[in-house]
């Protein structure tokens, strides 16, 4: 009965041990091996863990306290910087006002800004020793340094513009009184240009023609229209040479190119005479003709003399711009567009005024001079030429051509008579026609002339234009 309780028993025991062992050691020993591996890190790295993050701590104070001296050597130098661009800004407005306070002169204002602009100058030349000595712990507080160094370069350049601003004002003040007083130079010369247009609107001694009557015309009335036409192409003649010499023409080239010949000039003005010779020859070219040209058209066959005398009196007394203006169609405006294409080349209008709106028939300039001149000029080569055909027979126009010897007859010397008398007259010979001669009934209106010694003087006859 035992022995079959015990069996049991010992084979419930080793049933139960067998149990518990493969139940139970796997679980003792994980836990084993994780407590041996915990022991194990620890006994291997327990230690130099701890002193890791002590020296890590370390470290980061060392870094720390580098950077710390950094930004405040940098936050330092800043400051050095900005007090030294305070100085100099303030010495630039202590200057300004310097300058400000001696016109007009203030002499308070002087000796602040000199005693100004010494101060900072030593504070500049203390900044510089700090900067070559290294010495940047001279300022407790440099944050508030640099505020303070920027506030004072702000106000500094507040000072500087203002200044400025005044002195501005003052060039401002002073230009509009220069445009003020330009304005009334120029009023004043407008006025001066509208009384010289005035007296060439009045065509000066003309006005003794104004009750002239074709029964009485005489030479004397032709003499005095033909002397004032004269001074007319004269004044023009200068305003030309003004416009040439103001836009560079060579003078000297265009005096060659209309003389071919070589001329010995006593002076250097009297080159203006080939000049006057030019405009001459192509104002009075085609005088002889009724208009200017080879046209009969409403050319009357009786009372010829009349028609003409009646075209003078019709614009002896009218403005020649205004007329132009009326009847841009007239034979008188067509004369002018002629006479003005061959005496103004495009090239020399366009360097004259920048464009050739003066070529355009019809378009008639307001302000400009030259053309004005021109057309007074114009009016009055009209009025001789309606004159020269009111005669019967009609007023006839001769030139002298060149190499021929002066004769006091037909010739006077546009020079004065005590320089030509100084010459030899014997070697004197006629260089060019300067303004030509006239002829009514028997009546001779000397031509004038330029005397002088040609290269090759050849003698030719007189002849009609």
């Amino acid at each position: 009965m035992k022995e079959q309780k015990e069996t049991p028993t010992s084979i419930k025991g080793l049933d139960m041990d067998s149990v518990k062992h493969s139940a139970v050691t796997p679980h003792k020993s994980k836990l084993v091996r994780t407590l041996s591996k915990i022991l194990r890190v620890k006994s291997m790295t327990g230690v130099a863990e701890v002193d890791g993050l002590k020296n890590f701590k370390v470290d980061i104070n060392l870094n720390h306290e580098e950077e710390d001296e950094e930004l405040k050597k940098k936050v330092v130098t800043e400051a050095l910087l900005s007090k030294v661009f305070a100085s100099i800004s303030t010495i630039k407005a202590s200057y300004a006002q310097l300058q400000h306070a001696e016109s007009p002169y203030d002499r308070d204002g002087i000796q602040d800004a000199d005693k100004l602009i010494i101060s900072e100058l030593k504070t500049l030349a203390e900044l510089k020793q700090c900067w070559f000595k290294k010495q940047f712990n001279f300022d407790p507080s440099p944050e508030v340094a640099i505020v303070a160094a920027e506030l004072k370069e702000l106000k500094s350049n507040i000072i500087t513009h203002k200044i400025v601003g005044k002195k501005l004002e003052s060039k401002s003040l002073l230009k509009d009184s220069e445009i003020m007083f330009l304005k009334e130079k120029l009023e004043e010369a407008n006025k001066q240009n509208k009384l010289i247009e005035r007296r060439l609107n009045q065509s000066g001694s003309l006005s003794s023609l104004d009750n002239l009557h074709i029964s009485g015309l005489s030479p004397t009335h032709f003499i005095s229209a033909l002397h004032h036409t004269v001074k007319s192409i004269r004044s023009f003649v200068k305003l030309l040479v003004y416009e040439m010499r103001s836009a560079g023409w060579d003078i000297d080239a265009s005096v060659n190119a209309i003389i071919k010949e070589n001329v010995v000039y006593r002076k250097e003005d009297h080159k203006c005479f080939a000049i006057e010779s030019f405009v001459c020859r192509e104002m009075f070219d085609s005088f002889n003709l009724p208009y200017f040209d080879n046209r009969n058209d409403f050319l009357p066959d009786k009372n010829k003399t009349q028609f003409f005398f009646g075209r003078f009196n019709e614009l002896k007394s009218v403005n020649a711009k205004e007329f132009l203006a009326l009847k841009p169609k007239s034979p008188f405006a067509i004369f002018c567009w002629v006479k003005y294409l061959r005496l103004v080349h495009s090239k020399m209008e366009a360097s004259f005024f920048g464009d050739m709106k003066q070529r355009n028939v019809g378009d008639f300039p307001d302000d400009n001079n030259l053309f004005t001149s021109f057309a007074e000029m114009a009016k009055r080569v009209w009025l001789l030429h309606c004159l020269a055909f009111s005669f019967e027979p009609q007023a006839e126009i001769f030139q002298i051509g060149k190499g021929c010897r002066f004769s006091d007859v037909y010739m006077e010397s546009v020079v004065n008579d005590d320089e030509v008398a100084q010459a030899d007259e014997l070697e004197q010979q006629v260089a060019f026609t300067v303004v030509p001669g006239f002829k009514i009934g028997k009546t001779v209106l000397q031509c004038q002339v330029y005397l002088s010694q040609l290269l090759h003087p050849q003698a030719q006859v007189k002849r009609k234009m």
